[in-house]
């Protein structure tokens, strides 16, 4: 057979070998799905990754003006999120090397070279004489050849389908960061303002406490009550104080970290104090979607790399297999350029090339356990981030649902332990009790209001927490 008739026959079977695969067809992991929320009504599904779903801005359902504006600038200033986006340009960046390979490869090259001899004067035994060493010429050269490996056993594009899910799993990976630093700054910001109704809390306190002190200086100076009183008095005052500068303290960390959140020097940053403060609990709908589980993007992404895992047994697979190169080329060559493009000047070669290993030791057996190891890994990592979704779900929705009944406790107790505070203050006043039960009645009256504050802050961290856990909301679906 001659030689261009074998290799259009190499030619004819890479094409029909093209489309061969050796990567194992695809299918999610298995997941035992509860039928309904334990915490809640509703019903779950099949999850399934869907988190190009939009989201919207779901900070806007707590009606906070500053929040909505705080959670604008994490989008653009976040460093984590910078990062992850960095991360996403990169995977995306790798498919389109990876598809790369699926092509030829073409190369052009040009040479001009000038080339010669010349005369020099030498000393003899009989004189000087003169020896010419030749002339000078041209060379000039133009080729072009080109290289392709036919992708037989589906080696090459089990690496474009991993590089594409690993893309995926970064695009996930961003909405996650994204996710993860809304959601951290939502939590900061209503434990700040959690900390601006305490310290208000705290200063009426201290002002109730130094107005305590004068009454009993009053009394101790007109022999009424022992100086044990005046002293009591002035200890709850100065404690009162020290947990006002307790607070302020809180308060300056966690404005610290809501200014590195959205991509400022803490020096930089500065958040107004809102001492009178009612924030708005966005409402958890009774039978909520189980579709919203579907949008967590830490589960659409651990389930992407459950399939670029399954495309590594492919890629370690075709080890088995030979790879094969088919190779053309064509130049010209002349001594000047104008002989250059003349028929007489070309040549040209075509080739093809098989190789084969025939020993490694071991080693492709080994690359395809390990490649299966790794889709059953990606595969259990894929289970526990749809468990701890499941986890997360109910608990915040149980979350929720003991913090508002709470939240109604709470009030009623700080409303009965201000009525008590003042009776009691008033019988001291009147010589009916003594000074320790103003100061517990104090104390407990303090303590009831701070629960308050402290209840509201919960259910707003508690409803970020569940919508944090659904995905990133579940309005707009």
């Amino acid at each position: 057979m001659k030689r261009s008739s074998v290799t259009t026959a190499t030619f004819a079977l890479a094409a029909t070998l093209a489309g061969c695969t050796l990567t194992p067809l695809y299918q999610q992991p298995s997941i035992d799905t509860p039928v309904a929320f334990k915490e809640g009504q509703g019903a779950w599904v099949k999850a399934m990754p869907a988190d190009t779903l939009e989201r919207g801005p779901w900070w806007k359902l707590f009606n906070d003006a500053d929040l909505t504006q705080l959670a604008a600038q994490v989008d653009v200033n976040n460093q984590n999120i910078a990062l992850a986006v960095a991360r996403y340009e990169q995977a995306r960046a790798l498919v389109a090397q990876q598809r790369a390979g699926l092509f030829p490869v073409v190369n052009l090259d040009f040479n001009a070279s000038r080339s010669g001899s010349r005369s020099q004067t030498v000393a003899t035994g009989t004189g000087a004489g003169t020896v010419t060493t030749g002339g000078a010429h041209n060379s000039f050269s133009l080729a072009i050849g080109g290289s392709w490996e036919p992708d037989v056993w589906g080696r090459l594009r089990a690496g474009v389908a991993q590089a594409s899910f690993s893309e995926q799993a970064s695009a996930a990976d961003l909405q996650a960061a994204k996710l993860s630093a809304q959601s951290e700054l939502a939590t900061d910001y209503f434990n700040i303002r959690q900390l601006d109704v305490a310290r208000a809390i705290q200063a009426e306190t201290i002002t109730g406490y130094e107005r305590s002190l004068k009454i009993t200086q009053n009394r101790y100076n007109a022999a009424i009550a022992a100086k044990t009183d005046v002293l009591q008095a002035q200890t709850q005052l100065l404690n009162a104080k020290a947990d006002q500068l307790g607070l302020e303290q809180q308060r300056a960390q966690l404005e610290h970290a809501i200014a590195v959140l959205v991509g400022k020097a803490p020096a930089n940053f500065s958040l107004p104090e809102r001492p009178v403060w009612n924030g708005t609990v966005p409402d958890v709908p009774i039978s909520v979607p189980s579709t919203l589980l579907q949008r967590r993007p830490d589960i659409a992404g651990a389930e992407r790399r459950v399939a670029a895992a399954n495309e590594q047994i492919g890629i370690a697979r075709a080890g088995y297999f030979p790879s094969l190169n088919l190779s053309a080329d064509a130049g010209l060559g002349a001594a000047s350029i104008g002989d250059l493009f003349k028929a007489s000047a070309l040549t040209w070669t075509v080739g093809a090339a098989v190789a084969q290993t025939i020993f490694n030791g071991g080693l492709t057996a080994a690359q395809v356990e390990s490649a299966r190891a790794g889709v059953d890994a990606a595969a259990a990592q894929y289970r526990q981030a749809v468990l701890t979704a499941f986890q997360d779900v109910e608990d915040r929705l149980v979350a929720s649902r003991i913090l508002q009944d709470q939240l109604v406790l709470r009030r009623e107790a700080a409303q009965a332990a201000t009525l008590v505070e003042q009776q009691v203050l008033n019988r001291y006043q009147a010589g009916q009790v003594s000074y320790t039960d103003v100061v517990t009645a104090q104390v407990t009256a303090a303590t009831a209001r701070n629960a308050v504050a402290q209840a509201m802050s919960d259910r707003e961290v508690a409803a970020v927490g569940l919508i944090t856990a659904l995905g990133g909301g579940w309005k707009g679906l």
